[in-house]
């Protein structure tokens, strides 16, 4: 690891450990919130984890999360921002009929958090609208990020600089996802750092929100 991997990880390891506290505090929290991680995840894709945060609370305090028609959801993303709108009303909706039990959200006992990156391939496959990076990226915001990687562009630049990788792949294909994800895991390993602390440690150097307000 160089030395000033090394060094950052040392000023930022406090705020990354606390933020990552927190994202396991969601796992333990009532189910509807739960869901509305999956749902910020369906929204990231081309659009900003801010935009996405803030339209997922405004669907919140709507009442429309758990009961909104399409449309009504459609219009709430498009408001506050998130590309795709449409689309992505679809995929939360769709969701919400995969997990929906007798008029309540059930996301808990249909995921196996025994097998995380099974649950990740599984999620990736069942759900609409979830590749492998947001469901890599739903899992670490319930607590078990820890041995899946969140692809994004930030990650991928850093990965290059670390010399991890030798470049930004054009498409990011499931077989290319998992290797880049193979070739992290070993540096994680090396740099005696976790793949959620790498990723938020990454984050923090590209991204524009402090890490106490990560997503």
């Amino acid at each position: 690891m160089s030395r000033e991997l090394t060094i950052l990880y040392a000023s930022k390891k406090p705020d990354i450990k606390r933020r990552l506290e927190e994202f396991k505090q969601v796992w333990w929290q009532p189910e509807h919130k739960i869901f509305a991680e999956l749902v910020f995840c369906l929204c990231t894709p081309q659009s900003k984890a801010s935009i996405c945060n803030s339209a997922v609370k405004k669907l919140e305090e709507q009442n429309l999360l758990l009961t909104g028609a399409e449309k009504q959801i459609a219009e709430v993303l498009s408001k506050t921002g998130v590309r795709f709108s449409n689309n992505k009303a679809s995929y939360v909706v769709k969701a919400r009929e995969y997990f929906m039990k007798d008029g309540q959200i059930k996301i808990k006992p249909k995921i196996n958090t025994d097998d995380i990156r099974g649950l990740r391939e599984w999620l990736a496959e069942n759900i609409p609208g979830l590749g492998m990076k947001e469901a890599s990226h739903f899992l670490r915001n319930i607590g078990f990020g820890q041995d899946v990687a969140i692809l994004d562009r930030h990650i991928l630049r850093s990965l290059v600089d670390y010399g991890v990788v030798k470049e930004i792949p054009n498409t990011l294909t499931k077989q290319k996802y998992l290797e880049i994800e193979q070739k992290m895991r070993e540096f994680s390993k090396k740099a005696s750092i976790s793949m959620d602390e790498l990723d938020m440690l990454f984050w923090s150097e590209y991204g524009s929100l402090p890490i106490e307000e990560m997503k």
